[in-house]
Parts: C-alpha cells; structure tokens; sequence
C-alpha cells in the first residue's frame, strides 16, 4: 500500500490536525520520499515509518511537536540536518537498520538539543572502533545509545520510549496513552454488561452443575455423619439390651432358686 492512502485511512475521519499519533510501518514509498504527511499535522508527537523504503527525509514536513520517530530498517544512509529544522523537539530517535556509515552521518544531530535516545543498531556505523565513546562525545545531549548509558545501565522504558508527559506505550503496532484506559473503561464495562444479558446457557449450566456437584458432596458427607451417628446409637441400644437380659438372667436365676428353696421346705414338712 502507498504510504499516501495508508495515512488518509489512518485518519480514520480526523483532520490532520486531530493526530497525536500515526503509524504508518510496512507501506511503500513511490520514490523512497515521505509522501502524504504535511505542516497539518501540528500536533503530530509520535510518528512510526518503519519499513517504508524510505532513503531521505528531504521531505518531511514541519512537525513542531514531534518527540519520536520511528525510522528503523529504511535506506537512509544520511542528510539528516532536516531533521533538526523539521522536528526540532525530538527527544528519541530509531534509526537502526539502515545505511548509516560514518560519524559525519550523525553529525547533524547535533542540533536536536533534547534528543536523549538515539538507535543505531544494525547499522555499519555500529563496527566502528570505540563507535559508543566516539557517539557520547559526538553527541552529549544523548543519554541512551542503543538503549545503553555510557556506563552500559539499560535505559528504563519510560525513557527509552518517551520523557514527555503523554508516556506512549508501544505493544507490537498499538499504542496506548496512560489515560487511554481510564477513558475508555466505562464502554469497556458496558459491552461486558451487554454479555452477561445474552446469558450464554453453557457458562450456566457449568455452573449449576459444580453447585449441584457440590451440593452432591455436602450431602454425602452429611449422609456419612449421620450413618456414624446412627451405628453408635445402634451400638448403644445393643449394649441396653445385653444388661437387661443378663439382669432379666439374673432374675431368673433367683426365682429357680427360690422355687427350690420351697420345694426343700414343703418336703421338709411332708416328713
């Protein structure tokens, strides 16, 4: 897709003017120039050109707000003083992956004054003998190079990806600004709300069957309890009656004795 008609979708029925944030990566240039953007996008902050054929920058418009750019596996190999004339408040700039050579490529930078993260990786320029040190001094207003300090500390994501106060977050080609959420938390609610009214049976009859699956096994424990309690009752009973046979026993012992005993005596008295 040219990256003409890849911006105008983009704006998906803003103005120029509404873009805080454009991506345009993996669409093609007609002559390796930017092609659709211009000095309407004044609000433009965050610009993502990657992998567009790029070989120049001779055309990009005035963006005054710009703090970073995305410019990774391109063909520009230098002229890179418009920058500091177009977007002179970036503040993190990508070029890794593209035909920087040498020092005098990057001289230019020099006048980005707040620029503090600079990627040069898998660029030629990265071969160069004590490359880092020689970038540090070249440009001292850059704090992060390749995502390293000078003293080799990884740079925090709030500052490898921006300092400003937007804070934007790249996940793979979305981007999400720390308000994003909180805006947009209420239609999020909504649309859950809107499911559950479906009430989708299978979620319920789940349900109903772990209830009744729970219901099943405190009623067998109970059914147990109560069998124990019942066994013992059983086994007391058992015992009561035992004691009243044995004294139903005993009581009739006495009596065939005392029967006896009468006997003897009525014999007794025969003689």
């Amino acid at each position: 897709m040219e990256m003409k008609k890849r911006i105008s979708l983009e704006l998906r029925n803003r103005t120029p003017a509404e873009v805080e944030e454009l991506v345009v990566d993996n669409c093609r240039t007609s002559d390796g120039e930017v092609e659709g953007l211009t000095d309407d996008f004044k609000e433009l902050e965050f610009l993502s050109m990657v992998n567009v054929g790029l070989t120049s920058l001779a055309k990009i418009p005035s963006l005054p707000k710009l703090r970073k750019l995305e410019l990774s596996d391109n063909n520009i190999s230098g002229h890179l003083e418009t920058l500091s004339e177009k977007c002179p408040n970036l503040t993190y700039l990508n070029l890794s992956g593209n035909k920087i050579k040498g020092l005098n490529n990057v001289e230019a930078l020099q006048n980005l004054k707040n620029l503090k993260s600079l990627d040069l990786f898998n660029c030629e320029i990265t071969t160069l003998e004590e490359y880092r040190e020689s970038i540090f001094e070249l440009l001292p207003q850059v704090t992060y190079l390749d995502g390293f300090d000078q003293e080799d500390n990884e740079a925090p994501d709030s500052e490898a990806d921006d300092d400003g106060e937007h804070g934007y977050h790249m996940v793979g080609l979305v981007i999400f600004q720390p308000n994003f959420l909180e805006q947009n938390t209420s239609s999020f609610i909504d649309d859950d709300e809107g499911e559950d009214g479906a009430g989708p049976t299978g979620d319920y009859d789940d349900e109903d069957e772990d209830e009744e699956g729970s219901e099943g096994g405190e009623v067998g424990l109970s059914y147990l309890m109560k069998e124990k309690i019942q066994d013992e009752e059983d086994d007391d009973d058992y015992a009561e009656e035992e004691e009243e046979e044995e004294k139903a026993g005993v009581k009739g012992e006495k009596r065939k004795r005392d029967a006896e005993d009468e006997g003897e005596e009525d014999d007794d008295d025969d003689d």
